[in-house]
């Protein structure tokens, strides 16, 4: 702005004589008034400020000071009503005998400790870790941070397992639904951000909000309680800044095929609906924040027996360090989050045969990722290698069959393989391999069944340890460009070692193909 009014106050002498109606000859000197002067500067200087204030105002929100401000004590409220809601309804609507707690059964609980539970794998593994999500957005959404928000997650859960369920608190929910919840949590906060706009009116404004609230409830339950959810806004509108972190989305339909027992003749054909996110650039420099990269990968089944979430594989960056070699390769070497959820059924009815179960709820690990140069007719060539310990992971069982639960609970460790190779305007080629290798330490051997509640069995499940590899090739073959053909398979490998009971290699595959949009 300084450069802008010293140009406009030496310019000033030739403004005035330029509103002078009358100027003498060249040979004479001109007689300007002082305050038309005056006038005429006070004039300009004031175009000057409006302009270097028009150039201040923000269109992003994060840029509001309002939305600046921390209520930790209001995020506390909210992680604590989500509790009190949950459990009213389970208590009040669904009648159910898990939720009709006292006094007696919360000191109860909180004397004899924490225990394994049986809960069926869904449950345990996305719906708890989705659970914890919520607490953690109440506080991302009143001004906290990632890692401020981490402690709601773990003493809302904290509340839950003691206080909102007459059975035993349980070890891993508290596990899974924490850093489970963190991750979850942050991936639904910001990608609502892409969606809202508070510009936007009528039918546009609706649906975006609606969209919101699916994706992260938390958040649209407090634009509500603020009036943010109908305000228009001309400054501090947009929830996200695309210059600074780029964001791409496809989105691809179409049918799976999915083996029974790996046979080409006895699986199905169901559809599916996939949504694939890659959100920043790990390059970037300018955006190093927790999650300021992060991919995510969800797919829906959509018939068939196949349950509805079938697989969700989320990976954000916690902090990393980029860096440019000589020969023009881009290397960042940073420490990621994982969760990981791979699910189905029986494919045919009657079949007690499950194809696969694998589960990543809690891991932390270390990754690097490299951009090699443009060669030839590919266009982007990236390699990425992670290595992460998973503090609570699941896998399929063949023995271990207790209420709800036909898998084995443990902890280990995961290595995962992408490459990532594009054609320009023919299209894409990307190759995953994941490794998991989960222990279960704490098994029921030794234990009459007949005697003891299964509530308080406490088991991992079958005391051994579980190898499973997923391999994935996905091929995107471009038709325009938005449009494309998607064509993958995945083949799941699973070898596990009981010390009790003979050990099992089981195998199986699918396969999809499908149109993809990108976005």
């Amino acid at each position: 702005m300084k450069r802008y009014v010293i140009s406009v106050l030496a310019l000033l002498p030739m403004m005035a004589m330029a509103d002078v109606p009358n100027i003498v000859e060249s040979d004479s000197v001109a007689s300007i008034d002082a305050a038309h002067i005056d006038s005429i500067a006070n004039h300009y200087l004031r175009m000057a400020i409006e302009d270097e204030k028009k150039e201040n105002e923000s269109i992003f929100a994060f840029d509001n000071p309002d939305n600046q401000k921390k209520h930790p004590w209001k995020a506390a409220i909210e992680a604590f009503g989500i509790n009190v809601f949950v459990q009213s309804f389970d208590r009040f609507i669904l009648n159910e005998d898990f939720a009709k707690i006292s006094f007696n059964s919360i000191k109860h609980n909180i004397k004899n400790g924490f225990v394994w539970d049986n809960d069926q794998f869904s449950t345990n593994l996305f719906a708890h870790p989705y659970h914890g999500g919520l607490y953690f957005n109440a506080a991302r959404s009143n001004g906290m941070n990632f890692w401020e928000s981490i402690p709601y997650s773990f003493c809302g859960s904290l509340m839950w397992e003691t206080m909102c369920e007459i059975e035993p608190p349980a070890i891993n929910d508290l596990i899974a639904t924490t850093v489970g919840g963190v991750c979850i949590g942050e991936v639904t906060y910001r990608i609502s951000d892409l969606i809202l706009d508070d510009s936007k009116r009528g039918g546009a404004r609706f649906w975006r909000e609606l969209l919101a609230a699916v994706v992260c409830p938390i958040k649209s339950l407090n634009r509500i309680i603020s009036g943010d959810a109908w305000k228009v806004r001309h400054q501090y509108y947009k929830y996200h800044d695309y210059e600074r972190i780029p964001v791409n989305v496809n989105i691809s339909a179409g049918a799976r095929y999915l083996a029974d027992n790996n046979s080409f003749v006895r699986g199905e054909w169901d559809p599916y609906l996939n949504v694939a996110l890659v959100y920043g650039d790990p390059f970037s420099e300018c955006a190093r924040k927790p999650y300021d990269y992060f991919s995510a990968d969800v797919t829906f089944g959509l018939g068939g027996n196949q349950p509805l979430i079938s697989g969700v594989h989320l990976l954000g960056r916690l902090c990393g360090v980029p860096f440019n070699s000589g020969d023009g390769i881009q290397a960042e070497v940073g420490l990621y989050q994982h969760f990981n959820y791979f699910d189905s059924q029986p494919v045919k009815d009657g079949s007690s045969q499950v194809p696969f179960r694998i589960s990543e709820a809690a891991a932390v690990g270390p990754g690097v990722i490299y951009r090699f140069p443009q060669l030839g007719y590919i266009t982007k060539l990236e390699q990425r290698i992670f290595v992460d310990a998973i503090l609570l992971g699941g896998s399929l069982t063949d023995y271990y069959n207790v209420i709800d639960r036909d898998y084995n609970l443990g902890s280990g460790y995961s290595a995962k393989i992408n490459t990532l190779i594009e054609f320009g305007k023919y299209g894409s080629l990307i190759f995953n391999a994941d490794y998991y290798r989960i222990y279960t330490w704490k098994g029921y051997e030794g234990k009459d069944l007949s005697t003891i509640d299964p509530l308080y069995l406490n088991a991992q499940g079958d005391k051994g340890h579980a190898s499973l590899f997923v391999l994935n090739p996905h091929l995107i073959l471009a038709v325009s460009d938005v449009l494309s053909i998607d064509l993958s398979a995945s083949y799941y490998w699973r070898e596990t070692f009981y010390k009790y009971h003979d050990d099992v290699t089981s195998k199986t595959f699918d396969f999809r193909m499908g149109v993809n949009v990108r976005i």
